[in-house]
């Protein structure tokens, strides 16, 4: 049986998710479940950092596109938010794409859907 990649940490920030979505349920657009999964990862302090930037390097140069992750949490676990109809295999790939520039491990891929709160672990 394989170890769960950061168990304890995961299941906090799930935690968190499922007080957001109890809270104001659906229809609401990403940047307001984002602002209400930075007011409870503070009251819980929880560490994160918001909208944190990567850089792209490619045969030593750095590209001049970014990654933009939602949310760095822990200093180590990608959580990455939705708010669409389902997941496609677009929003994993634009996960695993930040796990390489970052060289994390772990990315949560979150959809607050109209019916349900989705998401995914995504691990590399």
């Amino acid at each position: 049986m394989s170890k769960i990649v950061y168990k304890d940490e995961s299941y906090e920030i799930v935690g968190v998710l499922f007080e957001v979505y109890n809270n104001l349920g659906s229809g609401f657009s990403e940047i307001v479940y984002k602002d209400a999964i930075e007011h409870e990862f503070k009251l819980r302090n929880i560490p994160f950092q918001r909208e944190k930037e990567y850089s792209v390097n490619y045969k030593n140069i750095v590209l001049k596109h970014k990654f933009y992750a939602d949310f760095v949490v822990f200093d180590k676990i990608i959580l990455e938010i939705k708010s669409v109809e389902s997941l496609h295999d677009k929003h994993i790939s634009q996960c695993i794409n930040y796990l390489k520039v970052s060289q994390n491990k772990l990315a949560l891929l979150v959809n607050f859907h109209k019916d349900f709160l989705d998401h995914k672990r995504i691990v590399l």
